[in-house]
C-alpha cells in the first residue's frame, strides 16, 4: 500500500523567531527528498545540504542528519495499520495488534538552518546533537543547542 506521507516539524530552536532570521516556512519538505517513508529496516543516517534562497534572495543553508527510528507504539487493526505522523496515513497488511518493537522504522531529521555554508562545521555539530540523542546522555538537548548557537564564527578569510 502506499506507505509515503508529509513531514512535521516536531520541534525547533530558538522556538521564535530571531528579527533578522526567519525560520524557513515549508522546510520540512525538503528534509526527505525522497519522501517520508517507513522503513522496515533501519537505514544508516545520511547527511546532506539543501540551499533555500528567500524572497530576498538570501541564501540558507539547511544541513540535515536524517536517521530512522523504531516505531513501537503502531496499532494494527482489522488489516491496516494507520499510522499518523503529520498528515501519514499507511495501509499493510498485518495481522490485529500491536507490531513487534523495531520492525518498523520513521525518518527523522535534525536540521541546522544558517545563512553561513560551512557544512563539514554543521555536520559535526549534527553529529553531536544526534549522538546526545540516541546515546540518551545526561545532556539537556536546549542547551547543547544553545551553546552551538552562541558560538562565534570567524568570517571566512579572517584569522582564526
Amino acid at each position: 500500500g502506499p506507505t509515503e506521507g508529509l513531514g512535521k516539524i516536531i520541534q525547533r530552536f530558538p522556538q521564535k523567531d530571531w528579527e533578522d532570521t526567519p525560520f524557513p516556512q515549508g522546510i520540512e519538505l525538503f528534509c526527505q527528498p525522497g519522501g517520508w517513508q517507513l522503513s522496515k529496516e533501519r537505514k544508516q543516517p545520511t547527511f546532506f545540504v539543501v540551499v533555500l534562497t528567500d524572497i530576498d534572495s538570501e541564501r540558507h543553508y539547511c544541513s540535515c542528519l536524517t536517521f530512522y527510528e523504531a516505531e513501537i507504539n503502531l496499532q494494527v487493526r482489522d488489516l491496516h495499520v494507520s499510522v499518523f505522523k503529520g498528515t501519514k496515513e499507511i495501509e499493510g497488511e498485518e495481522e490485529s495488534g500491536l507490531i513487534p518493537p523495531a520492525e518498523v522504522f520513521a525518518p527523522k531529521s535534525l536540521v541546522l538552518v544558517s545563512r553561513l555554508d560551512y557544512p563539514e562545521i554543521f555536520r559535526a555539530c549534527l553529529g553531536l546533537i544526534y549522538t546526545v540523542y540516541v546515546d540518551s546522555l545526561n545532556v539537556s538537548l536546549e542547551t547543547l543547542i544553545a551553546n552551538l548557537c552562541s558560538c562565534l564564527v570567524p568570517a571566512s578569510g579572517g584569522s582564526q
